[in-house]
């Protein structure tokens, strides 16, 4: 019988332990309140700031009061970097970013540093607009959602290289306990299923079934194919 593997001392059953020593704090949008649904906040950027564990600064901001619209104000939000608006009042083609995905979830699409979404198009009718997401997908969403006008600060961060273990040290010791990761054909055979033997080689199928008792469920889990992508594929948009 080997030991307790990886795997098996990660998952289910484990105690977690985040990294969160010197976190600034999450990065979302205002709650819709009464203000934000019937006017426009007002605010004020005091600091820039990092936040350990993430590839974009945040910005420390001081909302100074709420004002509100009516039928006689000649005041329109506009379209600058950095302003918060509903989708469906942007003009096609515009960058945003910190999207959300339901009305009022405070942002979770195109986050990460460097990324921004493209807003396609907008269907009054059914209140709902198209998005270009950093993936390359397209999504429909609600044109209430509200995003950021810009792009994600921190672009081009993944090309400088690293190049020392002591920066990866730091790095991964602000994020997670990911680092190193040992090979399992370089464990021992108690360790992995893949250690042992005269030189490193997995000597075994690399596919696991999807039911297989977690000593030995490493590698490629349930896998339908395996090997390199060969040939070409045509794919049709599908139009909304």
């Amino acid at each position: 019988m080997g030991r307790v593997i990886r795997g098996q001392r990660k998952g289910a059953g484990s105690v977690f332990k985040a990294h969160v020593k010197h976190r600034k704090g999450a990065a979302k949008l205002r709650h819709i309140d009464f203000a934000e649904r019937h006017g426009y906040i007002k605010g004020i950027v005091k600091d820039i700031i990092h936040d350990p564990g993430r590839g974009a600064p945040l910005s420390c901001s001081l909302l100074l009061r709420a004002s509100t619209l009516d039928s006689s104000s000649t005041a329109a939000r506009k379209l600058n970097i950095g302003n918060v608006l509903p989708v469906g009042t942007m003009p096609e083609g515009t960058i945003i970013c910190c999207l959300e995905e339901k009305p009022g979830d405070r942002g979770k699409l195109a986050r990460a540093s460097g990324n921004y979404a493209t807003v396609i198009s907008h269907n009054p009718e059914t209140k709902k607009s198209r998005v270009k997401l950093p993936s390359g997908s397209k999504k429909v969403i609600a044109s209430a959602n509200r995003a950021v006008v810009g792009v994600v600060a921190g672009g081009g961060r993944i090309d400088k290289p690293i190049l020392k273990a002591g920066r990866a040290y730091h790095k991964y010791k602000a994020k997670r306990n990911c680092w190193p990761r040992v090979r399992g054909v370089a464990m021992n055979p108690v360790e992995h299923p893949f250690g042992g033997g005269n030189h490193q080689h997995i000597g075994k199928p690399s596919t696991i079934r999807r039911d297989a008792p977690a000593g030995r469920k490493v590698g490629l889990i349930a896998a339908r194919r395996t090997g390199r992508l060969r040939g070409t594929k045509t794919v049709q948009e599908k139009e909304n």
